[in-house]
């Protein structure tokens, strides 16, 4: 066995041929991915995620997998990123994902050295461990989520893992992220750390896959990388609701979208860019007592949104007002 093959061709060999002919590099090579990660659906939103870490570069681009009312797959170990696509394919084409996940491991004759875990839109989990896998190595299969490691500094962090998964508060990709943490404090890889990720999808797909991303981070190399990733978790976090915003004001739900700007705004309050829009939010719904402030503010931040005033008058983006835009100009 050559326990870099990834997945054999006979695992092709159980999709419809239009499919099993869109892989046609699944005999390549691939590099040796050792980490820690969980799958997870929330049984609230629907939403399902992948989050991981590793002491590899980049380890988001080949784990993470996921795709709105499908599934969410994290492959791993000595890699096959086939696992990936091909898991999501079957899962979409009805199986479930315990038996998407047999399908591809009976398929695959390097089965020793992966590490693979899979959820469905339905949550139904599936986890499988190589014998090979470098320990310390696990899984750990729980109501709707599974939490997988290898190479590890020690055999209590998917424990850890799955602990703090259960007990975490907050969406999806909050409680994924304390899982990763509680790996790390538990010992984490044992060489180290370098990149981590983070991918949620909606529970149900709206037929637009760029829309149903809810997060698509990576943090490919990093002295912290889970730090980092929880800080563009909240960066995403804010421009979410600042796009939220966007459409609540389209509806004309000013309320609504008021509120969605001023809460991505506090998530992110040293950040000119977020109090500048907010600012126009309000100006733009007559609100423009309450907006001076928080423009002086994204004045003091970044001094040159000052200038742009004028020219969002130009295009439609704030009022065409002389005396409006003079108050705005210069709120100190």
């Amino acid at each position: 066995m050559n326990p870099r093959r990834p997945l054999a061709a006979a695992a092709l060999l159980l999709l419809p041929p239009a499919l099993a002919s869109a892989f046609p590099d699944a005999d390549v090579p691939r590099r040796p991915v050792h980490t820690f990660s969980i799958v997870a659906r929330d049984p609230a939103t629907g939403e399902m995620g992948v989050a991981v870490q590793s002491h590899a570069f980049s380890v988001g681009s080949g784990v993470s997998w996921a795709e709105a009312g499908v599934g969410a797959v994290a492959t791993q170990s000595f890699i096959d990123p086939a696992y990936g696509p091909l898991g999501l394919e079957l899962m979409r084409a009805g199986k479930s994902a315990p038996d998407a996940l047999r399908s591809l491991i009976a398929g695959d004759d390097g089965r020793d050295v992966r590490q693979v875990a899979m959820v469905d839109a339905s949550g139904h989990v599936a986890a499988y461990t190589g014998a090979k896998c470098i320990p310390s190595a696990g899984d750990h299969v729980g109501t709707g989520y599974s939490v997988q490691a290898n190479l590890m500094d020690n055999d209590n962090i998917w424990p850890a893992m799955a602990k703090a998964f259960e007990s975490a508060r907050g969406d999806l990709a909050e409680r994924m992220l304390q899982s990763l943490e509680a790996a790390q404090a538990a010992g984490g890889d044992i060489r180290g750390m370098q990149s981590a990720a983070i991918l949620v999808v909606k529970g149900v797909s709206s037929g637009k896959p760029w829309n149903d991303k809810i997060f698509d981070l990576r943090v490919e190399d990093n002295p912290q990388p889970l730090a980092e990733l929880r800080r563009l978790v909240t960066f995403q976090r804010a421009n979410n609701l600042a796009n939220d915003g966007d459409r609540y004001l389209e509806k004309k739900d000013y309320a609504a979208g008021l509120k969605a700007y001023e809460a991505a705004e506090a998530l992110l309050p040293d950040f000119a860019e977020m109090a500048f829009w907010h600012a126009v939010a309000l100006a733009n719904t007559g609100k423009v007592d309450d907006a001076l402030p928080i423009f002086a503010k994204a004045y003091r931040l970044y001094p040159k949104f000052r200038e742009l005033v004028p020219r969002l008058a130009k295009v439609g983006l704030l009022p065409d007002d002389p005396k409006v835009l003079a108050r705005i100009v210069a709120a100190k």
